[in-house]
């Protein structure tokens, strides 16, 4: 199955839209998929999928309590399912004191059983709930994280659950540079949780038309060193048009959402949007993206077929392109 973390250390690389779309395109070829949203601030995920009206309620079930063994109900209550068919386990406001209810638990269960806070395993609590308790791997096809940027409890609970990272990376600074980052997060993540961590691929996000852009993606796509299967062009307004629509980049596209002024107010409504060929492309390459991630990295079975059906448009077919066979000297 497909488990993986979409993270970034740094803000404006699409990482929740990119963990949004996806989700989707995984389910749109044809797999069973969940997402957990990690992240406390407003405006995460759970916002985007229009799911989690209990998310302010300090007496509601969430995923924290189950984390923390002190559940008010069954797992499979905390699942919501989007519009668009995914199954979302939302954000709470409880995630935002995780660390000082979990260092609670700790203090508690080392003192009844007599072991050092150093021997107790606070980064398994995620991985045994999902994988030991609740047995995902028996009802979903595949399971990926949105986790808070910051390296707390919560996002390392996240990488020893899932053991894959995807990494979105904008186009600042050298790229050498943000290469080296690169390998020096991993490391000291494994490091830090005595796990081997793979990195299916780096994704370039937001990369605009200046030389400096375009050199920062050259150097990724260029390297050895990790898998750079697309790159994701400057797409402010149909990644912002996600947050309107309540869905993926391919739900904007097809329902043709438009966020506008009208009457000195901003409005935002279906069936505005022209459909540009770049926004086609963009969807092509999540798509490729998505495909690449299954296919390469997990070796999952997917229908390789998408087609857009655009609101007053038609349709438009996407197709996966499988990697060229190597050729073989006779």
């Amino acid at each position: 199955m497909i488990t993986t973390v979409v993270y970034a250390e740094s803000g404006g690389t699409y990482k929740t839209t990119m963990t949004a779309n996806l989700a989707v395109a995984f389910k749109r070829m044809g797999l069973d998929v969940l997402v957990i949203d990690l992240d406390p601030q407003t405006g995460n995920l759970t916002s985007l999928f229009d799911v989690g009206e209990n998310r302010g309620n300090p007496d509601a079930d969430n995923l924290v309590k189950h984390i923390l063994e002190m559940p008010d109900g069954d797992f499979d209550d905390l699942i919501e399912t989007a519009e668009e068919g995914v199954d979302v386990i939302p954000s709470h406001d409880m995630l935002g004191d995780f660390t000082s209810n979990l260092e609670q638990k700790i203090s508690y269960e080392t003192g009844m059983k007599g072991i050092s806070r150093d021997e107790y395993p606070r980064f398994e609590l995620l991985y045994n709930l999902l994988w030991e308790q609740e047995q995902l791997n028996e009802k979903y096809d595949a399971v990926l994280i949105d986790p808070n940027a910051r390296a707390e409890d919560f996002l390392y609970n996240a990488i020893y659950a899932l053991r894959t990272l995807v990494a979105p990376v904008k186009p600042a600074g050298k790229g050498s540079l943000s290469l080296d980052g690169l390998e020096e997060m991993v490391g000291n993540m494994e490091t830090a949780l005595d796990i081997e961590i793979g990195l299916s691929c780096v994704v370039p996000s937001g990369v605009g038309q200046t030389n400096a852009h375009k050199q920062y993606r050259d150097q990724f796509e260029n390297t050895d060193a990790f898998a750079t299967p697309v790159s994701i062009g400057s797409r402010e307004s149909l990644m912002d048009a996600m947050w309107e629509a309540r869905g993926s980049a391919f739900k904007v596209v097809e329902e043709r959402w438009k966020t506008y002024e009208e009457d000195g107010e901003m409005v935002s409504k279906k069936g505005e949007r022209r459909v540009p060929d770049r926004e086609l492309q963009t969807l092509d390459k999540l798509w490729q993206l998505a495909g690449f991630i299954a296919t390469e990295t997990f070796d999952v079975d997917i229908d390789h077929e998408l087609v857009l059906d655009i609101d007053d448009y038609g349709t438009e077919t996407v197709e996966f392109d499988l990697p060229a066979e190597p050729e073989v000297a006779d």
